[in-house]
């Protein structure tokens, strides 16, 4: 952990604020006649909620160092989620917090490591599902989309021609349908 100014920082950086681990999303240096200033958005990592915030070149903040790791999911332990590495690492976070991410039902998670402690879970940037529900598939129509709903719940759009039963890779964080996977 080290002590930077806002003028330091930079987006992408992890942050302690306000009791808070929050990562920087925004980062803008805004000049007038007397003093620079910046102008920060941070998004708590547990939470999701984001802050916007104009600070003094010379305010100091508390840079996290922290590690990604990638991580399977195993089960669920009371109001904790089990994840392993593949070395055979046990690392547990709050079911609150990756409830969203464990839906996905994806092979690999991407955790993130402050102090040796598993903070966040992430899915990873696309997921391959299977459609359980849509309308039929309109011939020779190649364009467009339509409403579908995922084996894990995640009502998505994808394109006219995908049946009940077909594999789609999805955006997970955009919920952008892809492509069609065989």
């Amino acid at each position: 952990m080290s002590l930077l100014s806002a003028m330091e920082l930079r987006k992408g950086a992890l942050i302690e604020t306000q009791g808070r681990i929050c990562n920087i999303i925004f980062w803008n240096l805004w000049k007038s006649d007397r003093r620079s200033r910046v102008q920060m958005k941070f998004k708590d990592i547990q939470t999701g909620r984001i802050s916007e915030i104009t600070a003094q070149g010379d305010d100091k903040y508390e840079v996290l160092d922290s590690e990604g790791i990638k991580l399977n999911h195993s089960y669920r332990d009371g109001d904790d989620e089990v994840f392993y590495t593949a070395a055979g690492e046990e690392y547990r976070c709050t079911a609150a917090s990756c409830e969203d991410v464990v839906r996905w039902k994806a092979e690999e998670y991407d955790g993130l490591l402050i102090g040796g402690k598993l903070i966040t879970v992430n899915p990873p940037q696309s997921v391959v599902a299977t459609v359980t529900e849509t309308t039929p598939p309109i011939k020779g129509v190649q364009s467009g989309l339509k409403e579908a709903i995922l084996d894990n719940g995640i009502t998505v759009k994808v394109g006219m021609v995908i049946k009940i039963g077909d594999r789609v890779r999805v955006d997970t964080e955009t919920l952008e349908y892809k492509d069609r996977v065989n």
